[in-house]
């Protein structure tokens, strides 16, 4: 046993210094191979190896004419991992790093489309939606001629339509649970902030009966009124009718209510 350790001892040296020259000629790499090296492994999928080398390139040689090409495939292998904060991260780094970069306006596309995977489900949290809404939007303003405008206008529709559905949903679960001042201020924003949205006049009409109960039934009234005049073809005039009937009954019935609240106190 004694006489195999040195041998195990002179191999685990002789496998050390292999090691550290094979990390000195990957150190010393010129940056035209270090970039090669890094995009062969793009190309064949190896990501998470790929970004190391990006990584070095983007940090030792940002400013050679292989800086750019590094950071974008640096955040491509982040977006393709599925690791979308770190990727919307990285080209965001580009977009302000190296404003003259041919890669600038495919990295806003690409930094709106990390946000807009993130976007959840209406019932929950909306942040990385409006973060993607706003991103989108700024990528068509500097690029309003580029191919992937159509894409991100309808990627915008949708997102628009996410964020008003949020605010209407919010809205009915206040009525629900009757606190209809604060439902009226979610009917209100779904209104004024997303007039072309299909829920609005939904809005509307929810926001006339949370003011019917409330009393307010010269503001419920001027709401159906407004309804009726901007969805002259609203499919909700059935409800509207019957909603309409309801507000002239409580109306009546209120104003009985507070004559008789006022005879007693005369008396």
């Amino acid at each position: 046993m004694i006489k195999v350790l040195p041998y195990i001892f002179a191999l685990s040296f002789s496998l050390s210094l292999i090691s550290c020259s094979s990390t000195e000629e990957t150190i010393s790499l010129p940056v035209e191979e270090r970039y090669a090296k890094a995009k062969a492994l793009f190309d064949n999928g190896d990501y998470l190896e790929a970004i190391e080398d990006f990584k070095t390139i983007t940090v030792q040689f940002q400013g050679s004419e292989f800086g750019d090409d590094a950071q974008f495939y640096l955040a491509e292998c982040r977006f393709i991992r599925g690791e979308y904060i770190l990727a919307s991260a990285e080209y965001d780094n580009l977009v302000r790093l190296m404003p003259g970069s041919p890669f600038v306006s495919v990295s806003r596309y690409k930094r709106a489309e990390s946000y807009y995977q993130l976007s959840p489900k209406p019932q929950l949290d909306q942040k990385y939606t409006r973060y993607a809404l706003d991103n989108f939007q700024t990528y068509i303003e500097f690029s309003p001629t580029d191919s992937l405008v159509k894409d991100a206008e309808q990627k915008i529709n949708e997102l628009t339509l996410k964020l008003s559905k949020k605010m209407f949903d919010g809205g009915l679960l206040y009525y629900r649970l009757e606190y209809y001042k604060a439902a009226v201020s979610y009917f209100d924003k779904l209104i004024q902030e997303y007039h072309d949205s299909p829920y609005v006049d939904d809005g509307m009409f929810w926001k006339a009966k949370c003011q019917n109960e409330r009393k307010d039934f010269a503001g419920a009234e001027q709401t159906i009124n407004e309804l009726l005049v901007k969805f002259p073809d609203t499919e909700l005039k059935t409800d509207i009718t019957e909603l309409q009937v309801k507000i002239e009954k409580d109306k009546t019935e209120y104003q009985q209510d507070q004559q008789i609240r006022q005879m007693s106190k005369s008396e």
